[in-house]
């Protein structure tokens, strides 16, 4: 089992970035990690459904044919021990696994019908920097929990 996130734009909060790296860093401990940012589409003057659209086209990119999951607030919440749990699960079935993050405006329709499952990551609506590194933590959380390690209490 493989795990991708895909996520639209480089963080532009050199802290946020640093704690970005730190998870995912740690999360690597735990899965084969591979990490995707691509480009954010230009918003000025242009419709907010043609910007999801082709930041949705770079994601499919990055994704392949792993299965993939939307991080999206109206998606399915869980307790960090059922994430860990299904993340469990999903490395039990041997499936690659992508949770792809939109820009500014969202995930397109396409990655959104694509999309095996979509999962909240709080009831919000968060910056796809805090998204990120939401989604980061709670991979490491899931692989600590896991390994039974003291990280989560």
């Amino acid at each position: 089992m493989r795990l991708t996130v895909a996520a639209v734009g480089k963080p532009r909060n050199a802290a946020i970035a640093a704690a970005i790296h730190d998870y995912e860093t740690r999360a690597a401990r735990y899965w084969p990690l591979d990490v995707h940012e691509v480009r954010e589409e230009r918003a000025s003057g242009t419709n907010s459904q043609i910007v999801r659209d082709r930041e949705g086209e770079r994601l499919a990119e990055r994704v392949g044919s792993a299965r993939l999951v939307a991080c999206d607030s109206s998606g399915k919440s869980y307790s960090s021990e059922q994430f860990a749990k299904w993340l469990q699960a999903e490395r039990e079935k041997d499936r690659d696994t992508a949770f792809v993050i939109g820009g500014a405006f969202g995930l397109s329709e396409s990655i959104l019908g694509r999309a095996a499952m979509k999962i909240s990551l709080a009831p919000w609506t968060l910056p796809h920097e805090l998204a990120r590194l939401v989604l980061a933590e709670q991979l490491y959380r899931a692989g600590s929990i896991i390994r039974g390690e003291p990280y989560h209490k």
